[in-house]
């Protein structure tokens, strides 16, 4: 289901956008980060889904593109049975971010949807605009060609949130085997939280209109099956036409009013803002598989382009920068057994691949898996939480602010620092020192979460009893 938010540089403290979010998905995710590559555009990629999906399909393929740029991202092993590794999206050396975000279609649409449906997924859609873009508005061309050319396979309906330094776009996929897509674009004064991603009001009669595109179908389709009719209806409203027509979600009303006053402020949004906006437990919780928060700066250096990463929901886990000059993520944070769909069949051991047994074999590298998962270190921080909530989570919160108001004042410097070192042309060395820091910070960070749970754990028992309902308990949610 996923959650995006974007806040537009002119209500920002600092004067810079930002775009927010996490993934919806109950299995495994991983941090990873993707080296740029010269690929053979004679070659093609195989996208979409197959049989085994919950609105099956069938594989294809699309041309490969001759580079591929260097991005971060966080991946998954399982979503209505779209073929693993996926990604909602991440950040590019471009400085193009992307959120991936369900968006419901009316039900006829859904129900219309051929069962041989070709073309990209969404996690497709999501990894070519990181792969291919170098603005937000490539990435919205990009998806319009590549539906419009070779189709979308749908589990019902998408969206995604496309942001660079200077304009965001939301973009709705729609259900049906109609290639039908809609793109609004997002300016400096904008908030748009999307769970689901919507568009309203769409000016139909200005086909040039600079903030809006979609499909050569958009709006024929509609008369067509007599969901629009311009002598009745006032205007093209997508939602009410495509999509679920419930318009604005009570969790998106709460969360853009909530944005709204904070930008109303003498300080504005600050980035601490945009972190709560990510974490509160009104919002968030054990569904969300990460968080991230993406400071849309330009830069002259693509290696400073950076995000901010959660491993699990940042409830329980803190925001910790990842830069796009680091060159690798620690074993802990990269892809475990845990929660990862298909290892409870899979051994580490070679004896029944050998024979022959070729799913027999995990897709976890066994020097991984020896060390700390630290979803799983964090996952256990969050239950410890829910368990007594009254006592813990307010405290949580507080060391975690506190570890990330610590790490925001050391940016500066790590800028500074690489700045010099890449002036003075020693790349390789910026490489290792964001290579270090990045490291060493998001090792301290689970370090910390291990020393917190300890000590809940010990509390819990002492104070309470460690709980054994078959009810999982949770924060209350607006969702």
């Amino acid at each position: 289901m996923s959650y995006g938010i974007y806040i537009g540089k002119n209500l920002t403290r600092d004067g810079i956008s930002y775009l927010g979010g996490y993934g919806d998905e109950p299995s495994s995710h991983w941090l990873e980060l993707i080296p740029a590559a010269d690929l053979d555009s004679a070659e093609n990629v195989p996208v979409g889904v197959d049989h085994t999906a919950d609105m099956p399909g069938v594989r294809s393929t699309v041309p490969q593109s001759a580079h591929a740029a260097r991005h971060l991202r966080v991946s998954y092993s399982y979503y209505k049975g779209v073929l693993a590794p996926i990604t909602n999206g991440g950040l590019n050396e471009y400085g193009v971010a992307v959120r991936d975000i369900w968006s419901t279609s009316r039900q006829e649409l859904i129900d219309m949807t051929p069962t041989t449906q070709s073309g990209p997924n969404y996690s497709d859609l999501a990894r070519f605009v990181l792969e291919r873009a170098e603005t937000a508005r490539q990435g919205v061309e990009l998806i319009g060609a590549l539906i419009g050319e070779f189709g979308e396979s749908t589990y019902g309906g998408n969206s995604h949130l496309i942001a660079d330094d200077d304009e965001a776009w939301v973009v709705i996929q729609f259900a049906g085997g109609q290639g039908l897509w809609a793109a609004e674009r997002l300016g400096d004064n904008s908030i748009r939280a999307s769970r689901p991603g919507y568009i309203l009001s769409v000016p139909i009669d200005q086909l040039e209109h600079p903030d809006y595109l979609y499909s050569s179908n958009f709006v024929s389709f509609a008369v067509s099956k007599g969901w629009f009719n311009s002598d009745r209806d006032m205007e093209f409203n997508a939602n009410l036409i495509y999509g679920d027509g419930k318009q604005k979600w009570d969790g998106v009303k709460w969360i853009e009013s909530q944005m709204l006053d904070l930008a109303s402020r003498p300080e504005r949004i600050g980035i601490e803002d945009v972190m709560w906006a990510v974490r509160t437990p009104k919002l968030t919780g054990d569904t969300a598989g990460y968080g991230q928060v993406v400071p849309l700066r330009e830069q002259k250096y693509s290696m400073l382009r950076m995000m901010w990463h959660a491993h699990i929901g940042a409830m329980a886990a803190p925001f910790t920068p990842v830069y796009m000059g680091m060159q690798e993520v620690p074993f802990e944070y990269r892809k475990h057994r845990y929660l990862s769909v298909g290892e409870s069949s899979r051994f580490m051991d070679m004896r029944h691949y050998k024979q022959g047994e070729t799913e027999s074999l995990s897709t976890v590298s066994q020097g991984v898996e020896s060390t700390r998962s630290a979803t799983a270190i964090y996952k256990r921080l969050m239950y410890l939480v829910l368990q007594n909530p009254e006592e813990f989570a307010d405290e949580l919160q507080e060391i975690w602010i506190a570890l990330e108001s610590e790490l925001l004042t050391k940016q500066s410097t790590i800028a500074k620092t690489s700045i010099i070192l890449l002036e003075q042309k020693e790349a390789n060395l910026a490489e290792q020192y964001l290579d270090y820091y990045c490291g060493s910070e998001l090792d301290k960070a689970l370090d910390s979460a291990e020393i917190l749970a300890k000590s809940f754990e010990l509390r819990t028992r002492l104070k309470f009893g460690i709980k054994n309902q078959s009810a999982p308990l949770s924060m209350e949610q607006i969702w």
